[in-house]
């Protein structure tokens, strides 16, 4: 249940920062609901998380570690941003870095 749950957080946390690149600076008022709600939601999804007991350090290494791999792929994918090969790099070292916390942590 703790991990379907950080599923969601991950997602409500990517839409909002997608809906946020969308607000132009919040002038945009459809994004901008956009960006509470996602948001509020992730927020909120997370810190159930941490309530049903997975420990923080897992629980936001996965989610912040996601979000910014997710948000960099979507941007290469969907919004016409570049994606060196540097940047593919990265983002497999910070999946890699969460999987070892994940699978270095005893929960």
């Amino acid at each position: 249940m703790a991990y379907l749950l950080l599923a969601v957080a991950i997602v409500s946390e990517v839409f909002a920062t997608i809906s946020l690149k969308y607000s132009e600076g919040f002038s945009k008022p459809l994004p901008t609901v956009f960006v509470v709600i996602g948001y509020v939601a992730a927020f909120s999804a997370l810190a159930y998380v941490l309530k049903l007991g997975l420990p923080i350090g897992v629980a936001y290494a996965i989610w912040a570690g996601a979000g910014v791999a997710l948000v960099a792929i979507v941007g290469a994918l969907f919004l016409g941003e570049t994606i060196t090969a540097v940047q593919i790099g990265g983002i497999l070292m910070i999946v890699g870095g969460v999987v070892a916390l994940e699978l270095g942590g005893a929960h």
